[in-house]
């Protein structure tokens, strides 16, 4: 690799000096800091880090950080590879996670959906993976369809290889100006946020997973790569069984989108299937962690479509604790939460905590599904019954409860 300039050097050394301190003073991972440090030395840090590298860009509203997990274990095949684990996904965390392997020639970063296109424009990514779309964080990503628009222009006109989910109608038509891309069926539970067409605003048709819009040409792409059940099948037909470690469709779908991502840059499945098997958890998400005797499941759901997914791994012959704050990181507006169907919870024992109990409590009364209303997540775990509980918590109330037992992961 290219060596960097003095300056880009010195800023790179002097956030991962910073990135340290945050982390043995206790104060975080240093996946954010140190970034922020680097990039008030040298703005353009980002471009110059990420020269000469062969990098991937994973972006979507859900399950983005477990598919950045899988990449990256399958690129492990081809060498060492730079990554922003922990799920810091906007530039400070790209910057960091590069600085920290500063001599990796791989790079799989997670981006937020919305800063996809500068971090396209700043890296120059070879391949970009994109999974889904949905409403997530209204009061600070914006409607959707407008970040949709903005991947179809940062595509356009680059040479980038696209890794798309053509199940997703507002993904495919976000992809369908890249050069170059290779369709995944990966699914789509939650449709509730396409049943319009983008291209013209006409109704779209659905059958199973197929779909076309009624007034125009829009319409579901062939897809080279698919997602049947606990099988994947790759462009030459032939059927894989998954077999992988993490919970649920959903990352059956993400295992699928990886191995695609994983050929992109010529790792057949073969090599690459059994990295994805050696996962087991990615930053706390699906860890167990133990109190006394009660044994509890870590699932995070920021989102309707997430909570949709979550319920798909939770066990329905356990108890479940809910967990729901409102803090910038998961969005100050919590209306979501009457997007989300609860009645699936009906028959089992539920409790509710977070900063936010009071909504999330009147959404499942108004659902007549019953729950005990609890102050805090230690008292939701200490009314348990000795054995398993499922979690089901969103992203800074996920955060609180994996440090209450020493951020387990």
């Amino acid at each position: 690799m290219t060596q960097l300039p003095l300056r880009a050097q010195l800023a790179s050394a002097l956030g991962r000096s910073a990135a340290t301190l945050s982390r043995m003073t206790g104060r975080g991972d240093g996946s954010v800091i140190g970034g922020r440090v680097g990039l008030l030395l040298e703005p353009d840090l980002l471009r110059k880090l990420a020269h000469d590298r062969k990098l991937a860009l994973i972006s979507a509203t859900n399950g983005k950080t477990t598919t950045t997990r899988l990449v990256t274990s399958a690129l492990l095949e081809l060498g060492e590879v730079a990554t922003n684990a922990f799920g810091a996904n906007m530039p400070a965390g790209h910057v960091s996670a590069l600085s920290q392997h500063k001599g990796a020639p791989y790079g799989v970063l997670e981006v937020d959906e919305k800063y996809l296109p500068e971090v396209l424009d700043t890296t120059g990514a070879g391949v970009v993976c994109l999974m889904n779309l949905s409403r997530d964080q209204m009061d600070r990503a914006a409607e959707i369809w407008l970040l949709a628009q903005k991947w179809r222009r940062a595509l356009s006109g680059k040479p980038t290889h696209v890794i798309a989910n053509c199940d997703d109608p507002l993904v495919t038509w976000g992809a369908s100006t890249a050069a170059k891309v290779t369709w995944v069926a990966g699914g789509q539970r939650w449709k509730e946020d396409s049943w319009c067409c983008p291209e013209c605003g006409g109704p779209l048709d659905r059958k199973d997973a197929d779909w076309a819009c009624r007034e125009c040409t829009f319409h579901r792409p062939e897809p080279q790569w698919a997602v049947d059940d606990d099988v994947a099948l790759d462009p030459a037909g032939e059927r894989w069984l998954l077999d992988i470690q993490l919970p649920g469709q959903a990352n059956r779908s993400n295992a699928v989108m990886a191995l695609a991502v994983a050929a992109a840059f010529g790792v057949p499945v073969d090599r690459a299937l059994p990295r994805l098997r050696e996962v087991t958890s990615v930053a706390g998400r699906y860890t167990t962690v133990e109190r006394d005797g009660r044994y509890a499941r870590l699932l995070l759901s920021k989102n309707p479509a997430g909570w949709l997914e979550a319920f798909d791994v939770a066990d329905p012959q356990l108890p479940i604790i809910l967990s729901v704050n409102a803090q910038g990181p998961d969005g100050r507006d919590t209306s979501w939460l009457w997007d989300v169907d609860y009645r699936i919870l009906r028959g089992r024992p539920v409790f509710v905590t977070g900063e936010r109990r009071l909504d999330l409590a009147l959404r499942l009364d108004v659902a007549e599904v019953p729950f005990t209303l609890c102050d805090t997540f230690t008292e939701a775990l200490a009314m348990q019954p000795p054995g398993k509980v499922d979690v089901i918590a969103n992203y800074t109330a996920f955060q609180q409860i994996r440090s209450e037992f020493g951020r387990a992961v």
